[in-house]
C-alpha cells in the first residue's frame, strides 16, 4: 500500500475518532503520529522536531504568562462595564472591552472571569449577555497574532513551510471589520435571546442529587408523603432504588425502608433542604465541613469524560465530593456514581483543603465558580505584570527582541517577584496543547511530503473547475469552518492548512489569502456549543439550549463569513 493511502486512512480514522469522541483530541493526534512512525512514514528525529517549532514554543510561553495576567485586576475592572444602562449600551461596552482584551490575553480567562459577574448583575438577564460576551471574545481573538491559539498554530505551519511568518498585526485589518460587523449583529440579535430569569426562579434546574436512608433515620417506616418529601421547594423526588430495583415515579404512599436510595431533581440552592431530614445521608455529606459549594464545568478535553465518578476516583484525585450533577436541561437518571460524564456537565462539589491545588484542575475543568483559584496580586506586582507584558509585545512588534525570547525573560521576572511560582507553571503547562500542535505539525508535513495534500488539492480543484481561484479560496474557508464546528478549531487548522497551501501552489498564486482563510475559518465556531471551550462554559452558565446558539450564532456566522470572504482578497490579493 502506498504512503499516500496509508496516511489517508490514518487521517480518516483521526477525523472519525474526533467526531465520535472516542478519546481526547490530544490522545487521538498522538496515536495518529505514533502510527505514522511505526509504519515507517516518518523518521523519529523528524517527528520529534515538530515539537520544537518556534511557534509552538511561543504558544506555550504565552499560556504560561497568562497565569500571572489572570491574577491582576485587569479582568476585574472589565466587570465595571456591566451597569444599569440599557441592554444596547451594556452589550456595546461589554463587547468592545471583551474583544480588545481577548486580542492580547487568553479569551478563556476573560470569559471565565466575567461569568460570575454577569450572572449576579440585576440590570439584565444573564442569558442576554453571556452568549454575546463569549462571541465577542472569539471575535477579538482575530485581531492579533496572539489573540487565539489557532493563529499561533497556523503561524507554526507557515514557518514550517518555509514562508514568511505572520506579522503581529497582519490579521488586524480583516479582524477589525469582523469585530465591528460582529458586534453590530450581537447588539441587535441579543434582543431575541430569551430572558430566562423567570424560568430560573420558577423552574427546577435538573441537578441530580442522591441521598441514602440510614438505618437510624426517622424517615424509616413512614410514607413519602408523610415525610413531606413531596413538599420540597424546587426539589423533586424522581426515583427510589431499593435492593437494586429502581422505582420511578415514586408512589406518594410508598413507605420508606432503611438503605433506600432517594434521587432528587432540583435547583442548586435546594441542597440545603436535605439538612432538615434526620438520617438522610446525601451524597458528599461526609466531605462537607461548612465550606462554600463549588460549581465546576467539565472541559471537552477532560480526562473525566467518558468515565463515571466511581471509576475516576474523583474524591481521591481532587479532594472534593460531588453532591450533584447537571447536564443542561436534560434530566439525568440512575445512580450519581454511575452517570457517564460528558463535556459541559456541571458538578456541584464540596471542596476539601487540597482542591484548589489539584494538578488536573485547569485541564479537566473549563470553569470553576465559587472558588478563587488564584489570589489577586498586590498593586505593585500587578502593575509590573501588565507593564512587563506590554513591553514584551512592543519589543516583538518593533523587532527589538523575538517574542519567544522576550516571553522567557518575562516569565523569569514573574517568578523573581513572586507573581507566579514554579509549581504553578508546572500545573499550568499545556501538555495537551503541545501534543496536539506538535503532532499536527508532523501530520501536516507528511501530507505535503507524501503528496496527499496535492491529491486533495487536485480533488478540490476538480470540484471548482472553471470557477477560478476565488471559488477555491471560498471552498477552503467553508471546509475549515465546517470542520471547526464538527471537531475543534486547532484540529481544523491542522487538517486544512496543507490542503490550502497545495491549492494556492497549484494555482501559482500567493498563498497568503488561503492561509488567512484557514485562520478565520478555524476561529468561526459560533453555531455549536461543543466547538469551542468558551461556548461550553456559557452554555451551562447561561442556562442556554442548543437552539439559542443557532438563533444567535447562525446570523453571526453568515455575516462573519461574508466579511471574511470579501475582505481577505481585498487586503491580500491573489
Amino acid at each position: 500500500m502506498s504512503e499516500i493511502w496509508l496516511l489517508a486512512i490514518i487521517l480518516l480514522a483521526l477525523v472519525g475518532g474526533l467526531l465520535a469522541g472516542l478519546a481526547t483530541p490530544a490522545a487521538m493526534f498522538f496515536f495518529a503520529s505514533l502510527l505514522c512512525y511505526i509504519l515507517g512514514l516518518v523518521d523519529l528525529n523528524v517527528a520529534l522536531g515538530s515539537f520544537t517549532n518556534n511557534g509552538l514554543i511561543t504558544l506555550v510561553l504565552l499560556v504560561l504568562a497568562a497565569t500571572a495576567l489572570e491574577k491582576t485586576s485587569l479582568l476585574g475592572k472589565l466587570s465595571q462595564v456591566i451597569g444599569k444602562g440599557s441592554l444596547f449600551s451594556t452589550l456595546a461596552k461589554l463587547g468592545i472591552s471583551t474583544a480588545l482584551l481577548s486580542s492580547f490575553t487568553n479569551n478563556t480567562a476573560v470569559v471565565a472571569s466575567l461569568i460570575g459577574v454577569v450572572r449576579r448583575n440585576q440590570a439584565h438577564a444573564p442569558s442576554k449577555l453571556l452568549l454575546p460576551l463569549n462571541y465577542a471574545a472569539i471575535l477579538g481573538g482575530t485581531l492579533t497574532l496572539i489573540g487565539t491559539s489557532t493563529n499561533l498554530i497556523v503561524n507554526s505551519f507557515v514557518e514550517n513551510a518555509g514562508l514568511e511568518p505572520l506579522g503581529f498585526f497582519e490579521f488586524s485589518q480583516v479582524g477589525a471589520l469582523v469585530v465591528i460587523s460582529g458586534l453590530v449583529v450581537l447588539t441587535i440579535m441579543a434582543n431575541f435571546l430569551p430572558d430566562r430569569r423567570e424560568e430560573s426562579e420558577d423552574e427546577a434546574l435538573p441537578y441530580l442529587l442522591e441521598a441514602h436512608v440510614a438505618k437510624t433515620s426517622t424517615l424509616v417506616g413512614k410514607s413519602v408523603i408523610d415525610n413531606r418529601l413531596r413538599a420540597l421547594k424546587k426539589l423533586y423526588l424522581v426515583e427510589l432504588e431499593r435492593s437494586g430495583i429502581r422505582i420511578c415515579p415514586v408512589p406518594p404512599q410508598m413507605v420508606l425502608q432503611a438503605d433506600d436510595v432517594l434521587r432528587f431533581s432540583g435547583a442548586v440552592e435546594s441542597v440545603e433542604l436535605l439538612h432538615q431530614f434526620d438520617g438522610l445521608e446525601w451524597f458528599g455529606k461526609q466531605h462537607a465541613k461548612g465550606q462554600n459549594l463549588v460549581e465546576a464545568v467539565l472541559a471537552p478535553s477532560s480526562s473525566l469524560v467518558g468515565t463515571t465518578l466511581k471509576d475516576s476516583r474523583f474524591r481521591e484525585v481532587f479532594d472534593a465530593a460531588v453532591m450533584a450533577i447537571r447536564r443542561g436541561h436534560i434530566p439525568l437518571k440512575g445512580g450519581l456514581g454511575d452517570v457517564v460524564l460528558q463535556p459541559g456537565d456541571v458538578l456541584l462539589l464540596t471542596p476539601g483543603d487540597r482542591f484548589s491545588k489539584s494538578p488536573n484542575l485547569t485541564s479537566d475543568f473549563a470553569a470553576v465558580s465559587g472558588l478563587d483559584l488564584s489570589v489577586r496580586l498586590d498593586e505593585k506586582r500587578g502593575n509590573w505584570v501588565l507593564v512587563g507584558f506590554a513591553l514584551t509585545i512592543l519589543a516583538s512588534i518593533f523587532d527589538v527582541l523575538p517574542l519567544a525570547k522576550g516571553l522567557v525573560l518575562l516569565l523569569l521576572s514573574y517568578v523573581a517577584i513572586g507573581a507566579i511560582t514554579l509549581s504553578e507553571l508546572k500545573r499550568r503547562f499545556p501538555l495537551e496543547l503541545v501534543v496536539i500542535v506538535g503532532s499536527a505539525l508532523g501530520l501536516a508535513n507528511l501530507m505535503v511530503t507524501t503528496g496527499l495534500a496535492d491529491v486533495m488539492a487536485q480533488t478540490l480543484l476538480s470540484v471548482f473547475n472553471g470557477y477560478g481561484v476565488f471559488a477555491a479560496f471560498v471552498g477552503i474557508y467553508l471546509i475549515t469552518l465546517i470542520v471547526t464546528e464538527l471537531i475543534t478549531n486547532n484540529a481544523a487548522a491542522a487538517l486544512a492548512f496543507p490542503v490550502a497551501y497545495a491549492v494556492a501552489t497549484s494555482f501559482g498564486v500567493d498563498p497568503r489569502p488561503f492561509i488567512m482563510a484557514v485562520v478565520f475559518g478555524a476561529s468561526a465556531s459560533f453555531i455549536s456549543p461543543y466547538g469551542y471551550q468558551t461556548n461550553l462554559m456559557v452554555f451551562n452558565a447561561g442556562n442556554y439550549k442548543f437552539s439559542d446558539f443557532v438563533r444567535l450564532g447562525l446570523p453571526l456566522s453568515i455575516v462573519y463569513s461574508l466579511v471574511v470572504i470579501f475582505s481577505i482578497p481585498y487586503f491580500f490579493p491573489f
